[in-house]
């Protein structure tokens, strides 16, 4: 896990970032035609033998087991379509906020396969608004992280002061950037609030040559 970890961060080229969005997205039309042909073959079978009524049951485990295959396919593919531009950490932010939507689907589409009709598609549509609330900070967050990524008006090495905390830049992710004092000190600041507000970078060689004169 650790070696394929660092395989991703490293250097990708287009071509290769393109076969392994190719290999993702093949796993998942393979999982969606799996779940199908399973799905087909159990309601087949429950019908046989008169045990139709606890289909909605089966099919809220498919959904759930299949499901959970389908979405990290597709992550991987948003995944490898993004690392063939951008870099590891704005890659990874795109492969996040698509799992995290894919859940919130599969918990809807659980609930829903399980309760059946009307009801189900009420409830699982239900549960699905109310998780989105709950997303809705950390949903905002990733967003943010992304577009702090993609603008990147600071880098890994800077020193920079955001929201009164002077410190040198240690990463940048979805979510925080992590920013280390002078006294040791490590401060996670949420992207969100990175976006909305100055960012003081300290340009040492422009304070060096200023010194000098």
């Amino acid at each position: 896990m650790a070696a394929q970890q660092q395989q991703q961060e490293g250097a990708v080229t287009p071509l290769e970032a393109g076969k392994r969005a190719g290999g993702a997205l093949t796993k998942m039309i393979v999982y969606i035609v799996v779940y199908v042909i399973v799905a087909a073959a159990l309601q087949f079978l429950m019908s046989r033998f008169h045990v139709i009524a606890y289909l909605k049951y089966v099919n809220a485990i498919l959904v759930l087991a299949f499901g959970w295959y389908i979405v990290n396919s597709f992550a991987d593919f948003i995944y490898w379509t993004m690392r063939g531009k951008y870099d590891h950490p704005t890659a990874v932010a795109f492969k996040n906020m698509m799992r995290i939507i894919g859940i919130i689907a599969i918990i809807a589409a659980v609930v829903g396969a399980a309760v059946g009709g009307i009801g189900g598609l009420t409830i699982g549509g239900f549960l699905g608004i109310v998780v989105g609330f709950a997303m809705q900070q950390v949903a905002g967050q990733a967003v943010a992280g992304i577009f702090l990524m993609g603008a990147r008006p600071f880098k890994v090495g800077d020193h920079v002061n955001i929201l009164g905390e002077d410190g040198i830049v240690e990463d940048v992710t979805s979510l925080f950037t992590k920013v280390r004092k002078q006294d040791g000190t490590v401060v996670l600041i949420p992207s969100s609030s990175v976006i909305g507000n100055k960012i003081y970078l300290m340009l040492q060689k422009l304070t060096g040559q200023q010194s000098g004169q």
